[in-house]
């Protein structure tokens, strides 16, 4: 959508200026607009219901090969509650006038959904197309008070999922993210991918050096740390927040000098050592900015960096060069890599628009950040077969999952409540890859307590933290590790369990797990939990200032073995408790953890 579009104000999409061709097809309880831009014959429309009664695959073709394709439905906005889209943005009811919002392989996920009381989806659409760009406008209309949505995306084909089937919001975008699987590789994540990771950015920020990082680490492992991510900072003895150095990827003389041993130093601890690179960036004094003049998409001023033009086969050569010597050189055993998002970019109005470079082999940036992944992902694993490659939110959507094995919230240093919902988020829509938190920081002088309800608010997903661990107490240190060791426990049940997160319009005061017979609960509000269903296991996580954890059943559990620990680990109470009736009311104390066995 151009930045000088008309705003629609009846939720119908913005014209094109081309030729379109529209055709209206009944599809149950919505009547669908599917429109074939740039051609002068209707698209064919098929509407099929592949899952059962409720679930549309709606699938458009047109018959010119460079046309493009939009589909457009409405309902009627009753009972919505939220709106949720996987780029945890507010929970609110756009309006039917926003702009839209643009999903591809660098950015976001083609997928959103219409909540309802109790969590019921009203709608939840995904779109099948997992690198190039689609534009999607959405929101409420004030003049007929129904919810609108359009989809737009290059090429003659789309498939568009639509579930009306009412069930809980959660389970509706997790099979959407089932759906994405069958239409992109898949490999499976080493388990490694979901251990815990010790993070250098908030402990050290640039200021670090190897000796720095070493004796971080020596203290890291003992806790249940598994991996370590040294960040920005390791290829610049600069200390200044700017990435005009970036792009050379050569470890920082002084501070660095001995990078193999340094990497086998941190490996010996029992670590994985994963290493910091901003891959669309050659920085105004490096060396690549001079070399791949002529193939950059524009110029940040503010980070002192260009941004390479991700279609130029000569920028893609020198970026796979450059990220694959991290492995086969200093032998690391992943990376990080940062600031994909930076590839989808919207220049400014008004600004001028971004350049190309003049040997561009594909259409879009999206299709040239695909390619420029697939080969580094094939020099690594050339090398390194269980290679561990970390990204991050906003570059999320089906088609990174043959490129990461983990992909991780966005940064929100200290917020608990964004670090939650941002994994909750990235849960449901990040298929076979592991969810990491941004790492967890916290002041020297943070309670024990506190630290526990940081490490609760990310209960489900992989923990990483980073703080100095040399200004950290024996209560801090004891805090950290209890924590550390109930998700190693129980990692199958809270990092691969069914997801449920409640009540997205309040930032999910609950957020609730199941695998077989085992329940996991984080409790962030002072609300009561239900436990219904047989289970054998149940743990409830208690993350707010209110110790009574009400939980009620539909069934008499009977006999219970009833454990409760502080945010410490320590015992506050052991007992074998009979549970005749559908309540149970336990004092659970702030950052602890009540155990129910049947």
């Amino acid at each position: 959508m151009e930045e000088n579009a008309a705003l629609s104000w009846d939720g119908s999409a913005p014209p094109s200026g081309r030729t379109e061709t529209s055709r209206t097809v009944d599809a149950g309880p919505l009547v669908l607009r599917v429109t074939a831009i740039g051609s002068d014959t209707e698209p064919a429309v098929t509407v099929t219901e592949p899952a059962g009664p409720g679930v549309l695959l709606v699938e458009a073709t047109a018959d010119t090969p460079d046309a493009r394709l939009r589909i457009e439905w409405q309902l009627p906005c009753t009972g919505a509650t939220g709106y949720w889209t996987p780029n945890t943005n507010a929970r609110w009811l756009p309006p039917s006038w926003s702009r839209p919002r643009e999903a591809s392989l660098p950015k976001g996920a083609p997928v959103g959904s219409l909540v309802g009381p109790g969590d019921a989806a009203l709608c939840t659409f995904a779109v099948g197309e997992p690198v190039r760009p689609v534009t999607i406008g959405e929101g409420a209309v004030e003049e007929t008070g129904r919810y609108s949505w359009w989809i737009e995306q290059d090429g003659p084909r789309a498939a568009l999922r639509l579930d009306l089937s009412g069930r809980h919001f959660a389970d509706t975008v997790r099979e959407s993210a089932a759906w994405w699987a069958t239409l992109t590789p898949v490999r499976p994540v080493p388990g490694r991918a979901f251990e815990p990771v010790f993070c250098t950015w908030y402990a050290l920020h640039l200021a670090m050096t190897s000796a720095d990082v070493e004796r971080l680490a020596e203290l890291a492992a003992p806790l249940g740390f598994r991996s370590l991510i040294v960040d920005d900072g390791w290829q610049t003895d600069e200390r200044t927040r700017s990435y005009a150095t970036t792009g050379d990827w050569q470890p920082a003389p002084h501070d660095f000098p001995d990078f193999a041993g340094h990497v086998r130093r941190i490996q010996d601890l029992g670590l994985s050592y994963l290493l910091w690179h901003a891959i669309p960036f050659a920085g105004d004094r490096s060396a690549a900015a001079q070399r791949l003049a002529g193939h950059t998409l524009a110029h940040l001023p503010l980070l002192e960096t260009s941004l390479l033009d991700p279609r130029s086969p000569t920028v893609r050569a020198h970026q796979v060069e450059r990220l694959a010597a991290a492995v086969e050189q200093h032998g690391v055993d992943g990376l990080k890599i940062d600031f994909v998002d930076t590839f989808a970019r919207r220049p400014a109005p008004g600004a001028a628009p971004d350049t190309a470079s003049p040997e561009a082999d594909c259409a879009t940036v999206a299709e040239g950040v695909r390619k420029l992944l697939a080969a580094l992902d094939a020099r690594l694993r050339a090398t390194r077969p269980d290679v561990l490659v970390e990204h991050r939110q906003d570059y999320t959507g089906p088609g990174l999952w043959p490129y990461a094995t983990m992909v991780r919230a966005a940064d929100c240093p200290h917020g608990a409540v964004e670090n939650r919902v941002r994994t909750a988020d990235l849960r449901l829509t990040a298929g076979p890859l592991a969810v990491h938190a941004d790492p967890l920081t916290w002041h020297p002088r943070e309670s024990p307590e506190q630290i526990a309800v940081l490490l609760q608010s990310v209960l489900f997903a992989t923990a990483q933290v980073s703080v100095d661990l040399t200004a950290q107490n024996a209560d801090q240190l004891t805090a950290l590790a209890f924590w550390l060791s109930v998700m190693k426990e129980h990692r199958e049940l809270l990092q691969r369990g069914e997801l449920r997160p409640h009540r997205p319009e309040l930032a999910y005061p609950v957020i609730e797990a199941q695998s077989g017979a085992r329940r996991a609960f984080g409790r962030y509000a002072p609300l009561p939990l239900r436990a219904d269903g047989g289970w054998e296991l149940l743990l409830v996580a208690n993350a707010d200032q209110d110790t009574l954890v009400r939980i009620g059943f539909d069934r008499a559990p009977g006999t219970v073995d009833l454990l409760v620990q502080d945010c410490l680990g320590g015992t506050v109470a052991r007992a074998q408790t009979p549970v005749g009736g559908t309540e149970l009311s336990v004092h659970v104390p702030t950052g602890g953890l009540l155990t129910l066995r049947r």
